[in-house]
């Protein structure tokens, strides 16, 4: 058995196997290219491009392979950690991207100029129910739509955050209810 050493010097755990740098192997990869499928199948599942699922099991692999301590019965472990791992930067970096457009090309127009008109009929027609609101209810909607925080409500009307907020979450759930009941 072979003592894993931690970057400070003191003994670290005990390692069943070998090490994938072991110079009696001819290469990490021997206990890497197995898992392949597996991780391939794995991420597939996660990432709905092909060509972005192979990409991460490359780069899964590369990771394993460059990992130079790693003990050769948890070579499957990590690479299913590194793969989980891997695909949820995946969607980290979309989104992001997704916000970084959206902030960069701003809002999108209404597809036609008719649904720009009932956008802002609707808007004027929701200001006016937000008016019929009564208390601190109709302050705070009305102070939001004036693009007031609540933080900066409560510090102007001498109030808890905790109050503004709650008001605000009542008013807009008494709008919800008028909308709905203007569908029906």
């Amino acid at each position: 058995m072979q003592r894993d050493r931690t970057p400070a010097g003191r003994a670290g755990r005990v390692t069943p196997g070998k090490l994938m740098d072991d110079p009696d192997r001819t290469s990490p990869w021997e206990g890497i290219l197995p898992h392949q499928d597996r991780l391939l199948r794995l991420v597939r599942r996660r990432i709905p491009n092909s060509q972005d699922a192979e990409d991460c099991v490359q780069e899964i692999m590369l990771r394993a392979a460059m990992h130079r301590n790693l003990d050769e019965e948890r070579v499957g472990p990590f690479l299913t950690s590194v793969a989980v791992r891997l695909c949820i930067d995946f969607y980290r970096e979309a989104e992001r991207r997704k916000r970084l457009l959206q902030r960069a090309f701003g809002p999108q127009q209404s597809e036609t100029p008719e649904e720009g008109v009932c956008d802002r009929e609707f808007g004027r027609w929701l200001l006016e129910q937000a008016r019929s609101l009564r208390g601190r209810e109709q302050q705070v909607i009305l102070a939001r739509a004036d693009g007031i925080s609540t933080a900066e409500f409560a510090r102007m009307h001498e109030i808890s955050v905790k109050a503004a907020e709650g008001a605000f979450t009542r008013g807009r759930a008494r709008l919800r209810m008028v909308c709905s009941k203007a569908l029906e």
